[in-house]
């Protein structure tokens, strides 16, 4: 029996991640927290924490992710990106355990045309896409037994996300212009959470891995794709460009990602992104 720590419990992945081991747990015991239950940032709480539970793996889905306050609040960003991972990691290797830390496609600039690959050169433009790859380094370094998934455009039916936002936003107003020239995939949380427990299931190889839905899109296609399936009819989309709607932190304008190794390495199967975001939808009109 395993015992499996999920921390950030109530955001989008941890609380997907809950949902499904309620339904299955596959023979493992899971304790979720989030801030209430255990500050990952203190060093002497996590470790007490995962000696007395007796942790035997820890799935970090916390982590400051407003990718535009981060370019103010940078020293709070590189705290909970950066040190508490390392924490977390260094905690669960004492004791020979191993760890599964979430990243992000902002590791990369964004300059490429082919999806990236887990080799290829990192080079974060804004200030999260910097923390969450130190993030990254300090968990592999700490905790050699860890995999690292990078994953992109979040989203599911609980928290704050861009799909909530723009069936929310389509409902209030006659037009809405959203960027068009920023490729990617989204990522159904429900979808990266099933993939976290075959991982946890087969046991962990290590290295780092990219995982979204199949597909690519721009978030003016993700846009179009929500309003039809969320059945929005009185809001027309505007595509525009990048230079059009400024933001504080730079975002890659490609960042589609190539998951030919977690489809290798676990056997995984990965739904095409409009049919997640389907059964997304369907969840949320229940």
């Amino acid at each position: 029996m395993k015992n499996i720590l999920v921390t950030g419990c109530n955001g989008q992945l941890g609380s997907e991640l809950r949902e499904l081991t309620q339904q299955d747990n596959g023979g493992m015991t899971f304790f979720f927290t989030d801030i209430e239950q255990l500050d990952i940032t203190d060093k002497e709480a996590v470790n007490r924490y995962v000696n007395e539970h007796e942790i035997d793996c820890i799935v970090n889905c916390a982590a400051f992710t407003a990718v535009d306050l981060a370019e103010s609040k940078a020293d709070f960003c590189r705290v909970l990106n950066e040190e508490a991972p390392a924490i977390l990691a260094r905690a669960v290797a004492g004791r020979g355990g191993s760890m599964i830390q979430i990243s992000t496609d902002y590791v990369f600039d964004g300059t490429a045309h082919i999806p990236y690959r887990e080799e290829d050169a990192v080079c974060p433009v804004s200030v999260y896409g910097k923390t969450k790859l130190g993030g990254e380094r300090a968990v592999a370094e700490a905790c050699p037994e860890s995999v690292i998934i990078r994953t992109a455009w979040l989203y599911s039916s609980y928290g704050k996300n861009f799909v909530k936002t723009m069936l929310r936003l389509g409902q209030e107003k006659p037009e809405l212009g959203v960027v068009a020239d920023q490729v990617g995939t989204p990522t159904y949380a429900r979808d990266l959470a099933r993939t976290i427990l075959v991982i946890l299931s087969k046991g962990l190889v290590p290295g780092v891995y990219h995982y979204s839905n199949e597909g690519a899109a721009s978030w003016y296609d993700f846009t179009k794709a929500i309003h039809r399936l969320g059945g929005v009819t009185g809001c027309h989309v505007k595509p525009l460009h990048t230079e059009e709607y400024p933001t504080p932190a730079e975002r890659p304008h490609y960042s589609i990602l190539d998951k030919t190794k977690i489809k290798e390495t676990y056997g995984v199967e990965i739904p095409y992104w409009e049919d997640a975001l389907a059964e997304c939808i369907q969840i949320l009109d229940k």
